[in-house]
């Protein structure tokens, strides 16, 4: 982009910020947006802003929601007694989609990863087990991503949980070691869910 518009550039490098948008990717987003009419343009651009304003953390799991509590952890008819843990609130709706999971969740925002110097304080895991001294809760599913990093996290979760008394259950995954949960078939996740294995 060197003969390019300078604004168009900046555009461009925001874009490229995102998680899997390349530079390329980013410039051909950044072209887009010049080709939208005033009006799309402000409407994209509000809505930006009004989901960074309005959109808060639920005070129970952590997933995104409006409310205080998101529409999962104020559904009564959910088990509350099984929490799933997940990475990032993109995996709970491919859980989701299975319609067959009927427990709650806790969102970490991220992985342990001592090599980026992601510490245990670093994401949610304290409000985990906040949660769980409630006495309330029967089983913790570790959901987290096949991972080096997602088996690091479970496994470090799993022994903070363990004297607590709750039973902690790993995802059978159907998945190859490094695959995505965010990616993962309906019927891949289901069976991952039904021959989960104890920690």
């Amino acid at each position: 982009m060197d003969n390019t518009a300078l604004p168009l550039v900046l555009l461009a490098e925001q874009f490229a910020k995102l998680p899997g948008i390349g530079m390329k990717s980013a410039q051909r987003l950044a072209y887009h947006v010049m080709t939208m009419s005033d009006e799309d343009a402000q409407t994209f651009a509000d809505s930006i802003l009004n989901a960074h304003s309005k959109v808060t953390y639920c005070e129970v799991c952590k997933n995104f929601t409006e409310n205080e509590l998101c529409p999962i952890c104020s559904d009564e008819d959910r088990d509350h007694s099984t929490i799933c843990v997940v990475e990032a609130p993109r995996d709970i709706t491919a859980f989701e989609r299975t319609r067959e999971y009927k427990g709650v969740y806790h969102v970490l925002h991220g992985l342990l990863s001592p090599m980026d110097g992601i510490t245990p304080d670093m994401i949610r895991i304290k409000e985990l087990l906040a949660r769980i001294q409630s006495g309330e809760i029967g089983e913790v599913i570790m959901a987290t991503n096949p991972t080096v990093e997602g088996e690091a996290t479970a496994m470090y979760i799993s022994k903070l949980l363990k004297p607590l008394g709750v039973k902690v259950t790993r995802l059978a995954f159907g998945l190859p070691v490094g695959g995505i949960v965010e990616y993962a078939d309906t019927v891949t996740l289901f069976k991952a869910l039904e021959n989960r294995n104890e920690m």
